[in-house]
């Protein structure tokens, strides 16, 4: 088989960051099943990790946590799936990733792919849509059949996770829902995907509440900076609400504030289950299952907005480059490696 791997120490300056290498063919054991990958997504996990690595990797450090493929063989634990099977998912950080023409993946966490879409429009849902989801049903305790009506924001809500968030917010939960963008097509994503309201996350969230007579939320979903925004999370948040991060702080934050709300902080990592083996490691491949459902159903759209070619050392390096700048609405694809 064929992965491209990052190389290590290196800045995407250096066309030598990411390199395409020869690697033997893995073995599915167990629970594990041998994709053939047929398109990845690029995500911010993947620009965070390479950023990490600051010494030669040998062999390469094969990155990427999104993929979509077809299953070629299967480990003699597995159950849910058969050679033929088309699939979609995020995988496990502590794994070799899906950068490769084929990958080993724990059964548990892989969903059937949608019919109706095609490998470039699957490949850029699950890692999104395992975080959105486990954040808002999971985390947040959120309960469509008893929590519709009651009010979320979401901070960075024309992302990846903030686009398919938005929309299980709104379509399957029946929230209202608040998003932040920064500029006028973000915003104008986040509203074609059902938020309610916009509030720019670059100003003044808490005056811009005031201003749109938008009431306090019952939970907030944060997907952009935890440092540069706890103050206006924890002055907004209703009493008794809870707020939910998906990005580690560099700063010390004082809890106390919560105290008088009697409200909550938590976290989201999609990657807790299959990193830590959890009894409810398969919940993930059947959450998978119901967003495949939902989006065969036209209840929930694809997040696919940045088609980037074949994966090829060049694109992958174009495609981090891309991610760090801050400017992505939707998702990043690369077709497979040829």
């Amino acid at each position: 088989m064929q992965a491209i791997g990052f190389t290590g120490g290196k800045s995407l300056d250096d066309a030598a960051a990411f390199v395409r290498f020869p690697c033997e063919v893995p073995q599915p054991e167990g629970h594990d099943l041998r994709v053939a990958v047929h398109a990845v997504s690029v995500n911010p996990v993947d620009t965070k990790v390479r950023a990490g690595i600051k010494t030669t990797q040998q062999p390469p450090r094969i990155l990427g946590w999104d993929a979509a493929g077809v299953v070629e063989s299967v480990g003699d634990g597995v159950t849910l799936f058969k050679p033929g099977d088309r699939v979609f998912y995020a995988g496990d950080i502590n794994r070799p990733g899906s950068n490769a023409t084929h990958q080993l993946v724990d059964e548990r966490i892989v969903g059937q792919m949608p019919a109706t879409l095609d490998f470039t429009q699957a490949a850029a849902l699950p890692l999104t849509a395992i975080t959105a989801w486990e954040a808002l049903f999971s985390r947040l305790r959120l309960d469509p059949r008893a929590d519709a009506g009651r009010r979320l924001l979401i901070i960075g809500g024309a992302g990846g996770v903030g686009s398919i968030a938005i929309q299980l917010a709104k379509q399957v939960a029946g929230l209202e829902v608040i998003a932040t963008a920064s500029r006028e097509p973000s915003r104008d994503w986040c509203l074609s995907l059902g938020a309610d309201h916009v509030v720019n996350h670059h100003t003044d969230m808490v005056a811009a509440f005031r201003e749109q007579g938008i009431a306090a939320p019952d939970c907030i979903l944060c997907l952009n900076s935890t440092d540069a925004h706890f103050p206006a999370m924890a002055e907004l948040i209703a009493p008794q609400g809870l707020i939910c991060s998906i990005v580690g702080t560099a700063e010390a934050h004082n809890l106390d504030v919560l105290k008088s709300k009697s409200a909550g902080f938590l976290w989201e990592f999609m990657f807790t289950r299959p990193v830590y083996r959890t009894a409810d490691m398969q919940q993930q491949h059947d959450l998978l299952n119901e967003v495949a459902r939902l989006v065969d159903a036209g209840t929930l759209r694809g997040t696919l907005q940045t088609l980037a070619g074949p994966l090829t050392p060049d694109n992958l390096r174009a495609a981090h480059r891309q991610l760090e700048s801050g400017s992505m609405i939707g998702k990043l694809v690369l077709g497979a490696l040829g």
